[in-house]
């Protein structure tokens, strides 16, 4: 609606693994012109505004901060914990590292929010390398290096690879229900809602979003009862004068 009035700006930071898919999503999101074919840079730092409209006759303001895709035992810089009022956590589902690394983003999230409460919502992008691996194609469900991998999963469960070449082998359609179904696992114990989209797919991006700023921003109830606030207004008048 173009005669919503914008009321107020959240800062939400957007966080995961390299090459999941969050600048595509907020490309896509907001300019709508992203397509297969479309070529885009590996993000540093950037910053998105979104204008969203939650049917509340005023229009929220998203500050949207994009951040470099982290790798290894890179974590997310200081800075985005302690200013931020939500973040979005994003992942591949084909890529069970992604999903794994999440964890670890949100402990950080915990250990630098305070007591301030913070709103966290995780992503499962579908279309983000799909250029890596080609649906139904099999693929290790785990490396077989000498030794043994210790894979850490969102779950708190570990698993251990036992180095042979005989691995079993999934599809790339049964690792990402495993994914999906592990991170919805996940989500439920830490209370965190899930959802999944398609970055391809402009009209799936809307509700995360849209829910998103709902909860920055509540509708403002108001009292049942006119004289109470009749009363507090006239009880706030004589304190300050």
């Amino acid at each position: 609606m173009l005669t919503s009035k914008i009321s107020k700006i959240g800062k939400v930071v957007i966080c995961g693994g390299k090459g999941v898919g969050k600048t595509a999503m907020l490309e896509q999101l907001i300019y709508g012109h992203v397509t297969i074919d479309s070529e885009l840079h590996s993000t540093i730092e950037d910053t998105y505004v979104a204008s969203v409209d939650t049917g509340k006759g005023s229009r929220d303001m998203l500050r949207i901060y994009d951040t470099a895709g982290l790798q290894g035992n890179v974590q997310l810089p200081r800075h985005y914990l302690l200013f931020s009022d939500a973040f979005i956590l994003v992942y591949d589902p084909s890529d069970p590292a992604s999903l794994d690394m999440l964890a670890g983003i949100k402990s950080d999230i915990d250990k630098y929010k305070e007591k301030k409460e913070m709103i966290i919502i995780v992503i499962a992008n579908m279309h983000s390398r799909q250029g890596r691996l080609t649906s139904g194609a099999p693929i290790n469900a785990a490396p077989s290096t000498g030794g043994g991998t210790l894979l850490h999963s969102p779950n708190g469960n570990h698993h251990q690879s036992n180095g042979a070449n005989n691995s079993p082998q999934i599809s790339n359609n049964d690792l990402i229900e495993s994914n999906l179904n592990r991170a919805n696992n996940w989500c439920a114990r830490e209370r965190i809602k899930h959802y999944t989209v398609n970055a391809m797919e402009r009209a799936s991006l809307y509700e995360p979003f849209i829910q998103l700023a709902i909860r920055l921003y509540p509708t403002q109830t108001k009292s049942s009862f006119p004289q109470l606030r009749q009363l507090t207004q006239k009880t706030s008048k004589v304190d300050n004068s």
